[in-house]
């Protein structure tokens, strides 16, 4: 008989998908790693059991009385009813910092992207290797936003990162950017100038200190150069092709 993890020690997620065997084989698997599971069958239940959780969307009543507060969030992104974009969004809009993990199957592209833009921190397509997504869990997990208190201002010509109040603006236009986008744009201002490899920054924003293959680093650059250069702005995030990106004034390659 396999021990039940500790409750009090074990990191707790909360796994929501649609289909009861992906639910029944996600619990199994992250139990023997020694999470503590929480199991929901569609974004309403979901945003019942996440606190705290004014109502966002119509179908997503208040939470009860003793709704959980999990530390890390795997999340289908397609799902009928309240969606897993939809879910992450109200998470986001509420001002939650959970890391979230989507699922999604090889021919939801456009929905994998909504749910990075929605404020997701990374994406598995299915079918998957349980193992790789405890590993990514992990990272996730270990990535806890800084507190920068007095930190000064971060500057790299017309980017301007303020950690401790987590506002960016560039040319002084405010950037809206999602959790998972603040925490790239603040890597790349702290190396001004210097080229920083998809690994380093896997590593650095995500944590993953082990190989995985992922676009993740250059779907979210794609995101923040297109946020950085809104309304004709020069661009300021280049690409070094066979290498990474760096951020600096001066023109350049990408």
């Amino acid at each position: 008989m396999t021990a039940e993890p500790d409750i009090d020690r074990a990191p707790h997620v909360l796994v929501v998908d649609d289909d009861p065997s992906i639910r029944r084989a996600l619990e199994r698997g992250l139990r023997l790693a020694g999470y503590h599971v929480t199991l929901a069958p569609d974004g309403t239940r979901a945003l019942e059991l996440i606190a705290p959780a004014p109502p966002i969307v119509p179908a997503a009543p208040t939470p009860p009385a003793g709704a959980l507060a999990p530390q890390v969030v795997v999340l289908d992104v397609a799902m009928p009813g309240v969606s897993g974009i939809e879910v992450c969004a109200a998470l986001r809009a509420r001002g939650a910092e959970t890391p979230v993990l989507m699922l999604s199957a090889r021919d939801e592209t456009a929905d994998r992207i909504a749910g990075l833009e929605s404020g997701a921190d990374d994406y598995l397509v299915k079918p998957f290797d349980l193992r790789e997504l405890d590993l990514r869990l992990r990272a996730l997990l270990r990535r806890r936003p800084a507190a920068g208190a007095g930190e000064p201002v971060l500057r790299v010509g017309p980017v301007a990162v303020d950690v401790a109040a987590h506002v960016a603006t560039c040319h002084g236009v405010a950037l809206e950017l999602t959790r998972r986008e603040f925490a790239l744009l603040e890597i790349f201002t702290r190396n001004p100038g210097l080229v920083l490899t998809r690994d380093q920054l896997l590593d650095r924003v995500w944590g993953y200190d082990f190989d995985v293959r992922t676009d993740v680093v250059d779907t979210f650059v794609s995101y923040l150069r297109r946020k950085l250069e809104a309304g004709g702005r020069p661009r300021v995030l280049h690409t070094v092709r066979g290498v990474g990106f760096v951020l600096r004034t001066s023109g350049g390659p990408g």
